[in-house]
């Protein structure tokens, strides 16, 4: 077993086993989602999260070492590796102690100690720095060392060219550097002021001072944001004489000849050099950090958000709200195929407004509509209005506000080009925002998911590491729900474990020139489709037109032969899957007995499990399991809301400070971090995620700043009291 492998299994706290396992799964190209649902005797039934960090951290390991290979050859060029700094270099853990072990040897521009070393002084700077007892006095030392001819005049010139190669010394030091940021790290602060007078979002930084340990991710985000717009001025302060007493106690020798010399010189390396090269490294690891938990907290919003209940089977009709250009209506049959568009302008007058009205009325009589998505963009608390209106006279129809993130984004996309090239722009998110509804996964796979906006400072972060963090949930929450093969878009596929852009617009352009899929082995036809890609998406993709019931459950084909074992040895056939008259399989396979049945079958446990448990439910979604969405047919406004009042609201957006919850007044309120639960929470997402459906008690309206204060917690001892 290889050191990564134990490092990561001790992170993990899993057998070194079940790491290997996977290790060697994903470089045979095996992905994570096929590695989580169809490998699971190999790693002992890890969930996607757990192999997610097993992957990165794998990835991360591997950089690190080739690094150490990088830094020892280079040293080894130079001639400078000693076994001491081999061994050091072998035991570091991070990137950071590697390349604070390389600083004195990489190649540096020409600075001030390169310069006195040119002139022939590193060895009077060693003899100075080693303290022997036999040193003599640092001035008559010196005086061997003046060359006229090399630039150095007097002994003093000496002296001071030696002080500039020690303070170089000091700082390059990696055991005196991972000694001063232990102290800044534990002492140290980060101060703030403001660069302009001018009020800002930024003012409550403006004379802010906090501990470095006790720095939150939200607040550096917005120091560094503050101070890329001009606003802030952040420095990291440490008490300046304890920094330097700490530097001279590892250095200096008490009673030594050259220790005034010294004290000197290291004051000199930690003002001019230190402390600048560590306040940059600290706020960089500060940084690092915010955004790591920026982007965890991205990717923890977008999961609940993409596996959001649909509410398919109905028709539906998408308001995309606009003054100017008026409201873009589109109509959607059940499978999202677009019946109808119209423009109608409800906010120019009385007259358009009701002429709006009547012309939605039709629109809703003539397609039998069920339900209406409205966009929370502009213009729609007054769409929001209308609609109101409008049902009072449409009974058993009812809308919901819809997110519009990233709409106008897809809209004007070359995709949504070539999905309605018959539609201008506006129309084309219109449809986009009624299909949120039906489906908002499938929707929402066409957005780059940093354009759906569940996150905080997402432009600030590091653009590839956000994108694979969001991609890799895109991709777990698209392979857990399954994806139609003959209904799916080329936008959906893409994301499915084994399967690029390319291959996805091949099954579509296949299912366009043959027809229907009839079974998934038709995929195997597919251009540029081999037998690992099939592999590794096959189980995955559902073919509901298929005469073999398997092709509609998340069986994997290599399981076919095992699933129909399994029914032979309970009394079952597949027409009995099809008939849904297996009620009591699972009673006969405990009865039987799970390992007996396992064995017979030639799979392991749990994937026979899976395979119970997608017989009983062919096709099932599940998405189907959670609350359904909230649909209205009344409107609160902000004027409305009194405090003490207690609302169902469902959150929209959870950051590092609190969660926002959307009441129905169109402007989200914030539950503050401390207003969520009665216990201690590091963070909010652990007692909240997007899309919960929350009972909130309103503590503060300010109606003209439109900020709403919301409790979780004092809800829930209101009604407690009832």
């Amino acid at each position: 077993m290889d050191q990564i492998t134990t490092i990561i299994a001790q992170e993990l706290g899993k057998p070194a086993a079940h790491v290997q396992a996977v290790i060697e799964l994903i470089d045979q190209g095996n992905t994570i989602p096929f590695i989580a649902r169809y490998r699971k005797e190999a790693h002992g039934a890890m969930d996607d999260t757990t192999l997610r960090t097993l992957e990165e951290r794998l990835k991360y390991l591997r950089g690190l070492n080739q690094r150490k290979e990088e830094v020892s050859r280079s040293i080894e060029e130079q001639g400078k590796m000693t076994e001491e700094l081999a061994a050091s270099i072998e035991k570091a853990k991070t990137l950071a102690e590697v390349e604070d072990l390389y600083r004195p040897y990489k190649p540096k521009r020409r600075t001030r100690a390169s310069i006195a070393k040119e002139k022939g002084l590193e060895p009077l700077a060693q003899a100075l720095f080693e303290q022997r007892k036999d040193l003599p006095d640092p001035l008559e030392l010196a005086k061997d060392y003046v060359n006229p001819e090399m630039g150095v005049e007097t002994p003093e010139e000496a002296l001071a060219g030696a002080s500039d190669i020690v303070a170089e010394m000091v700082s390059d030091s990696a055991a005196l550097r991972a000694r001063l940021r232990a102290l800044i790290q534990r002492r140290g602060s980060f101060g703030c002021i403001g660069a302009k007078e001018e009020d800002s979002v930024y003012r409550l930084y403006y004379d802010f001072s906090q501990s470095l340990s006790r720095m939150q991710d939200h607040q550096i985000l917005a120091i560094n944001r503050g101070e890329k717009e001009g606003f802030l001025k952040p420095s990291i302060q440490v008490d300046r004489e304890e920094a330097v007493s700490l530097l001279v106690r590892e250095i200096i020798r008490p009673g030594s000849r050259s220790e005034a010399f010294l004290r000197a010189a290291i004051a000199d390396g930690y003002d001019r050099l230190l402390e600048p090269s560590m306040e940059n490294e600290l706020r960089a690891a500060l940084t690092d950090r915010a955004n790591e938990g920026a982007i965890h907290n991205f990717a923890l919003n977008l999961k609940p958000l993409l596996m959001q209940p649909p509410a398919k089977g109905k028709v539906t009709m998408g308001l995309d709200p606009g003054y100017r250009m008026g409201c873009k209506v589109a109509v959607v049959d059940p499978t999202g195929k677009v019946l109808d568009t119209a423009v109608v302008y409800p906010t120019q007058g009385a007259a358009r407004r009701e002429e709006a009205i009547q012309s939605l009325r039709k629109l809703i009589q003539k397609h039998g509509v069920v339900h209406i998505a409205i966009g929370n963009g502009t213009a729609s608390r007054e769409t929001e209005q209308m609609t109101v209106e409008l049902l009072k006279s449409c009974p058993g129809v009812s809308y919901m506000v819809v997110s519009e993130a990233g709409a106008s984004v897809y809209s004007a996309s070359k995709l949504a080009a070539e999905e309605f090239p018959q539609f201008d722009v506006n129309l084309r998110s219109a449809v986009s925002i009624a299909r949120r509804l039906q489906d908002p996964l499938a929707e929402l796979v066409k957005i780059d998911p940093k354009a759906i906006g569940v996150g905080q400072y997402q432009h600030d972060m590091p653009q590839v590491r956000l994108s694979e963090s969001l991609d890799a949930v895109v991709e777990d929450c698209v392979n857990a729900v399954g994806v139609d093969l003959n209904t799916a878009s080329a936008s959906l596929l893409r994301r499915v474990s084994g399967l690029t852009a390319a291959t996805a617009k091949n099954i579509v352009a296949f299912r366009e020139e043959n027809g229907a899929y009839s079974s998934r082995k038709q995929l195997l036809k597919v251009p540029k489709l081999g037998p690992k890609a099939f592999e590794q998406c096959a189980g995955f993709l559902r073919v509901p037109e298929s005469e073999n019931v398997l092709d509609h459950t998340a069986v994997h084909p290599e399981s076919y032969e095992a699933a129909k074992t399994l029914l032979m040895l309970c009394g079952y056939d597949l027409k009995d899957v099809e008939n849904g008259a297996i009620s009591e399989l699972e009673q006969r396979v405990k009865s039987l007995g799970l390992s007996n049945l396992a064995g017979r079958c030639g799979v392991g446990e749990p994937t026979l499990e899976d395979i119970v448990k997608e017989l009983l439910r062919p096709g099932r979604d599940p998405r189907e399991e959670l609350p359904p969405p909230i649909f209205r047919t009344d409107l609160l406004e902000i004027k409305d809301l009194k405090p003490g009042m207690i609302l169902t609201g469902t959150v929209r957006n959870v950051v590092d400070f609190g969660a926002f919850v959307d009441v129905g007044v169109h402007q989200d309120g914030l539950v503050h971090i401390s207003e969520i639960a009665d216990r201690y929470l590091k963070h909010p997402s652990e007692a909240l995620s997007v899309g919960d459906d929350v009972k909130v008690l309103v503590l503060d309206v300010d109606e003209k700043k439109k900020r709403i204060s919301l409790s979780i917690r004092q809800a829930k001892d209101a009604q407690n009291a009832q």
